[in-house]
């Protein structure tokens, strides 16, 4: 689900045919430019949907067994209680196992299909021509590796923020306070984003509603579906799930016998793979610009892993783990690799109605499908709903996970008699609501700062999961081997190997025109939050010890 990151523009039609291309945007179409990931915010805790505090799981949050770095024990809430400076477990309500295997399987299946995969490709293709295979494989490697890590993690212990949470008992509270706020607001921002693109693309049907007021009405309604229950929202994702995987299905199987001439009345003549060498070869533009199509294409990927997140409000958490891990494989390889091959081999790479139309728009109408463009406005605003909906579940359960543990208002960590975490979920389409208010009125400071500033989010979040993966696999095999039910591949090698790739890309980005804007904005925004989570975490032991101390003193007296 991910996502195509960020700012892209309508073009005056209103139509969703160009492509910005810049680094780590990626661009969509009216106006999309995040990618949709399916996405699902993370479950509830251990069992049944519920969120333990690390001490009840026995995990190494717990006194006398934390990792060597790992910040403040949380077996007790500190003198500052929920929230506060000590930043103690919050006392609230459970979430609830409320999502279907039919919910997750199509959340996993269509977490891979974002609206960037459907608009953003022209970029990379015109920046790569055929060679774009080679990035969407090698990012689609990298994202295999970190959904197995993750998936080793979440397999063995389901709980509501995932990757934060567990990044809090391996590494210390700082880093899981530091990447769980981050994933929220890149969430968040992605909001305001699908919601301007939803907008455009309903505004160019119905030109008489403005464009904010589809813009309250598309977040309106899905704020009210995520308001009713888990299931609601898993049901709503289930159908807009299901419309991609059709349509990117259907989009492969006819191309592909057009491709070979097989297709009744098809327009195109029907090549082959002679395309994928016939216009400069396969490396038109040389080697390099498979690295500049990694910078283009890694930010569509965004939303895979959250899957793992959706788990914990399952019946059976562990095995929708594996599962989902276990077939992110094909998925990649099927719906990117597959839907830009069937592109790249029914038109030459240079063709000059990729760009100006689209990829799968051009090959579409290379077809001879008519309203090609139309209904590939239709699938885009499914993708676009698609991410919106997932976005705000996710950043509510994020939201949510922070209160539980302290790191946030300890309201975010309440729910309503179904389980829905109503204050997590109202509090970041507030922010939601507030960043599309920025996009209308300063859409090219205020509002590409917010854009930029979240735009190397994903690879942080995946370099995160890398390193608390080194931690706690040893931590698993101590306490509970036989959760172990998913395993990295060659660990700790690929671990390593996956860690280099990322910071490679990170830094590949800070020599790219507009990768690094995206690159030290991030930066900028994650150090500030670092900084918070350090301080407040020095403060909380400072407070403990005062504590300790007139504890002794008394004890002492007496």
């Amino acid at each position: 689900m991910a996502s195509q990151h960020h700012l892209a523009k309508a073009d005056e039609n209103g139509e969703n045919s160009r492509a910005r291309g810049d680094g780590g945007h990626g661009g969509a179409a009216t106006g999309t430019g995040a990618g949709s990931g399916a996405g699902a915010g993370p479950g509830a805790g251990a069992g049944a949907g519920t969120a333990a505090p690390d001490a009840a799981r026995g995990g190494p949050g717990t006194p006398g067994n934390a990792p060597p770095g790992a910040g403040t024990p949380r077996s007790a809430p500190s003198p500052g209680g929920p929230g506060g400076p000590g930043g103690g477990p919050a006392a609230g309500g459970e979430l609830k196992a409320g999502l279907k295997n039919r919910h997750l399987s199509m959340i996993a299946i269509g977490g891979v299909i974002g609206a960037g995969l459907f608009v953003g490709s022209s970029a990379g293709i015109a920046a790569a021509g055929p060679a774009i295979l080679v990035s969407y494989a090698l990012v689609g490697t990298m994202v295999v590796l970190v959904m197995r890590m993750l998936g080793e993690m979440a397999a063995a212990r389901p709980a509501s923020g995932s990757f934060s949470e567990y990044a809090d008992q391996a590494l210390g509270r700082w880093a899981g306070f530091s990447i769980g706020w981050l994933y929220w607001f890149f969430w968040v921002v992605v909001l305001a984003v699908e919601a301007t693109a939803g907008a455009v693309i309903l505004n160019g049907w119905m030109p008489a509603v403005p464009q904010w007021a589809w813009a309250l009405a598309v977040m309106v309604v899905l704020t009210a579906t995520n308001l009713v229950s888990v299931g609601s929202y898993g049901e709503f994702e289930f159908w807009f799930a299901g419309i991609k995987v059709v349509a990117i299905g259907g989009f492969i199987v006819v191309g592909l016998l057009a491709v070979f001439g097989l297709l009744p009345g098809s327009d195109n003549p029907g090549a082959g793979f002679a395309h994928l060498t016939d216009t400069g070869g396969f490396l038109p533009n040389g080697w390099g610009s498979i690295l500049t199509g990694i910078l283009m294409v890694v930010f569509s990927f965004m939303g895979s892993e959250i899957v793992t997140l959706a788990a914990g409000e399952s019946q059976d958490p562990q095995r929708a783990v594996s599962k989902a891990t276990n077939s992110v494989i094909w998925r990649i390889g099927f719906f990117y690799l597959g839907s830009v091959l069937v592109v790249l081999t029914l038109l030459p790479w240079n063709d000059p109605s990729i760009t100006d139309e689209g990829s799968y728009v051009a090959a579409l109408n290379s077809i001879g499908i008519p309203h090609a463009g139309e209904v590939m406005n239709v699938i885009v605003l499914t993708a676009v709903l698609s991410c919106l909906n997932s976005g705000l579940y996710t950043a509510s359960r994020m939201a949510f996970s922070l209160g539980r543990r302290g790191d946030a208002p300890a309201s975010f960590a309440t729910t309503t008699a179904s389980g829905v975490p109503r204050p997590a979920i109202l509090g970041s389409v507030v922010f939601g609501f507030v960043a599309v208010f920025f996009n209308y009125l300063w859409p090219d400071t205020v509002f590409a700062f917010l854009l930029n500033s979240s735009g190397a989010v994903a690879l942080f979040v995946w370099l995160v999961i890398c390193c608390t993966q080194l931690r706690m696999r040893g931590v698993i095999e101590r306490e509970t081997p036989d959760k172990l039910v998913v395993r990295m591949w060659l660990f700790p090698y690929l671990t390593w190997a996956t860690i280099g790739m990322i910071v490679f890309v990170l830094v590949y980005m800070l020599f790219d025109d507009v990768g690094r804007e995206q690159v030290l904005l991030s930066l900028l925004v994650a150090a500030v939050v670092v900084a918070i989570a350090v301080l407040r975490e020095l403060r909380g032991r400072r407070t403990a010890g005062h504590a300790d101390g007139e504890s002794h003193d008394l004890s002492g007296k007496t």
